[in-house]
């Protein structure tokens, strides 16, 4: 059985973890950690896991998982946090699985740029992007695997098959995204309160969103040459999902059979992506509480511009849900496990 630590574990993506991991069959949590509940039963701040063995479970301060006998540390903390702890686990040969941005851009410049200085540049060389799709082969071997974005995961899905084809112009691309509150945190504040935002839709950071960069590293990566995008992110006044409308322009003509065949090739076998039948699109109430990325697809013939519609639920495919498969991975388990529920449609 794999033990498995929660750092960070009084947000929504520990949460997602932890619920994750009650019904997997080779892995368990044995410490969840919080600065702000330390002392206090899981259960006292998550009821929903009152009557489960998690229930035992207390929150504990996370210089106390110093020591851990964990076999994979999750890190659910802020930009920023995780570089100066990842170290310590890496020298005690466990195997850690970040949900900051930390260690998902492979340029310290760029990373500097958009967040902070970074205290453990040495490691980043050895950490792995967590997109499965891309890199899963690498994920399995890396000690620190860097879990992605949200909206990166939903963008770079949706353009991963025409992007390594050649069959955009990469600089054309325009990523119109949106996602759900969740997306920005359990910490309470105006911004993400419900009477802000319920009858609103909005957007925030335009053209600042610190998403952009690893975007553009992982498609540059796919591309084989530069690329920048053009991206815009959109508050939804509902709980969960990420649904990116994402506009290129084709290097010559194709029609819509063809880049839904181009999409089935380039994810056979993949176990949680749907490319959807011609004429159909995704609806993020489709993917609720599941780890499947659906893409839609459409091609403007007229105009010579594909239309491609990438949606998620943030906090599975975009986080947590992402996370163990990752872990999957990297104990060579059946990477689906504990992730083939149904979503779950109304909520």
């Amino acid at each position: 059985m794999i033990k498995a630590a929660i750092l960070g574990g009084s947000g929504y993506t520990g949460l997602e973890i932890m619920r994750l991991l009650a019904g997997h069959p080779e892995a368990e949590v044995i410490e969840f950690s919080s600065r702000k509940y330390t002392g206090q039963p899981v259960s006292s701040i998550f009821p929903s896991m009152a009557g489960h063995e998690y229930d035992s479970l207390v929150f504990k301060n996370p210089a106390d998982l110093a020591d851990t006998e964990a076999d994979v540390v999750f890190l659910c903390l802020p930009h920023g946090a995780a570089m100066d702890i990842v170290p310590h686990f890496i020298e005690r040969k466990k195997r850690v699985i970040d949900l900051s941005a930390d260690y998902r851009l492979r340029d310290v410049a760029v990373y500097e740029e958009w967040y902070k200085e970074h205290s453990t540049k040495n490691l980043l060389a050895d950490a792995v992007y967590g997109l499965p799709e891309l890199h899963r082969d690498r994920i399995k071997d890396a000690l620190i695997v860097a879990n992605p974005g949200c909206y990166p995961t939903s963008a770079i899905l949706g353009l991963s098959p025409i992007v390594e084809g050649g069959l955009v112009d990469p600089n054309s691309v325009i990523i119109d995204a949106k996602s759900g509150i969740s997306g920005a945190g359990r910490e309470a504040s105006l911004k993400t309160a419900f009477c802000e935002n319920y009858g609103g839709f909005e957007a925030y950071n335009v053209g600042l969103h610190r998403h952009t960069p690893e975007i553009e590293q992982e498609l540059t990566l796919l591309a084989g040459k530069d690329v920048k995008v053009t991206f815009n992110s959109h508050l939804l006044p509902v709980s969960r999902g990420i649904l990116s409308s994402i506009y290129a322009d084709l290097t010559e003509p194709r029609t819509t059979a063809q880049i839904i065949e181009t999409y089935k090739e380039f994810y056979a076998g993949e176990p949680f992506i749907r490319i959807m039948p011609e004429g159909t699109y995704p609806n993020i109430s489709n993917l609720r509480c599941s780890n499947f990325c659906d893409i839609g697809l459409w091609v403007d013939e007229a105009r010579g511009r594909l239309i491609v519609i990438s949606a998620i639920d943030n906090l599975m495919k975009g986080a947590s849900g992402a996370a163990v498969q990752n872990m999957n991975i990297q104990f060579e388990l059946e990477e689906t496990l504990g992730l083939t529920g149904l979503p779950a449609q109304l909520g």
